[in-house]
């Protein structure tokens, strides 16, 4: 093990020890009947070890691979009665997931059929926002986040693989700035961000490129435990931050709903999304996906499963095949390959003292196919066949606050 990934660790390590004891200190100071305290805060830590392998990764070779993906510190802190707070989310990937995760059909920031490391400073955002009046309240979120637009990030939710879509999908680690209105079931964003997207782990916002791009959102909470969500965003050049890269116009929708039921908690998520990719005002290519994503929790076990189709856009590999030029210097994108991909897991939670244990198994069927009858990208000749099949066995570590929805801030956020 290498010094850094061990200094990791023992930062990790200590995170989750500290992480436990947090939010039971602030309650000591608020018994029963007594006053809130000024400051609420509460931390959390969460990894997951986890073993895959992809038969075919490449040329009819099977890879296997072990990780500790997902290691991350969060926290929030927030004065009494909310109308200021801070979140932040420290991830660790930098470290844990140079060479990316093996995921096939992922791509993004230079990796493909690799889930690419998200910067060290994942998320920090302060808040303020207005008293409830009349059903109404407003707020006004700042930092480095995520951008109003689409559905929550994918480690937020129930399986560990992340889907093809998630640059589809989400728009995250940006300087954002997100104004929030809320009136009884409906919640309305707009939000202005800096467009390119990190070039490395250690990366930082662009300053110079905030507010090229913005995002806007409205969610209908019809009845508790249901959302339904539209959003659109205009991206500037996020693959390139001198701006020789496509634009983005990006539209997503979206259901989702989470209750408990006889057979136990439920949560099923519906989305559609797609991105048009424009070279000097006009379309040059056209993106899209259709996911569909359920879980039941029964006492200590679960299930969950998930299906999508996703257009992933195609571009030149360097000598590592897993990896692509970036950031961009011109236009390169070759044309598109659609994924098919069918994913189910099942698992359970068990608790020793204060860490929380939730071992699973994993597996996905990813079917991919050339969009063109002369595709630049052959996914028969590349990977050796024309079905993947990826498996996965590993076990989530939690301890302290459990993970907040990952997306959203203040008064956008359901209750």
């Amino acid at each position: 093990m290498s010094a850094r990934l061990r200094r990791v660790g023992q930062l990790f390590a200590l995170g989750t020890l500290a992480a436990t004891p947090l939010r039971a200190q602030h309650e000591m100071h608020a018994p029963t009947g007594g006053p809130a305290p000024l400051v609420a805060a509460s931390a959390g830590a969460r990894a997951i070890l986890l073993g895959t392998s992809v038969d075919p990764g490449i040329a009819r070779r099977r890879l296997a691979e072990g990780y500790l993906t997902q290691p991350m510190l969060h926290g929030h802190a927030a004065l009494r009665g909310g109308l200021l707070a801070v979140q932040g989310m420290i991830d660790f990937e930098g470290a844990t997931l140079a060479r990316g995760e093996l995921t096939p059909g992922a791509y993004g920031e230079g990796y493909v059929d690799r889930r690419h490391p998200h910067t060290w400073l994942h998320e920090l955002v302060a808040t303020v926002a207005t008293p409830r009046w009349r059903g109404g309240e407003l707020s006004l979120s700042g930092g480095k986040g995520f951008a109003p637009f689409g559905t929550d990030d994918p480690m937020a939710r129930p399986l560990a693989r992340f889907p093809v879509n998630h640059h589809l999908s989400q728009i995250l680690e940006r300087a954002v700035l997100v104004g929030a209105a809320r009136w009884r079931p409906l919640a309305l964003e707009y939000g202005v961000f800096n467009g390119d997207e990190p070039e490395s782990p250690t990366d930082a916002p662009n300053a110079a490129h905030f507010g090229d791009s913005w995002a806007a959102r409205v969610t209908l909470r019809p009845l508790a435990g249901f959302e339904l969500q539209g959003s659109s965003a205009r991206v500037a050049s996020p693959e390139s931050p001198t701006g020789h890269g496509f634009d983005h116009h990006k539209r997503s929708g979206s259901l989702r709903a989470e209750r408990d039921t006889r057979l136990g908690r439920a949560y099923l998520l519906g989305e559609w999304a797609s991105t048009d990719l424009f070279s000097r005002g006009r379309r040059a290519f056209h993106l899209s996906t259709v996911l569909a994503e359920a879980s039941l929790h029964r006492e200590r076990l679960w299930a969950a499963a998930r299906y999508e189709r996703t257009l992933r856009p195609e571009e030149e590999r360097l000598a590592n095949p897993f990896r692509t030029p970036y950031p961009t210097a011109e236009v390169q994108i070759l044309g598109t390959t659609r994924f098919d991909v069918a994913t189910a897991a099942v698992g359970g939670e068990w608790s020793l003292r204060a860490l929380s244990l939730a071992p699973f198994a994993e597996g996905s069927l990813v079917t991919p196919r050339a969009t063109t009858a002369l595709a630049a990208f052959v996914p028969e000749y590349f990977y050796g066949r024309s079905r993947l099949v990826a498996l996965s066995l590993g076990v989530r570590l939690a301890a302290g606050m459990p993970m907040h929805r990952v997306g959203r801030y203040s008064v956008a956020v359901g209750h």
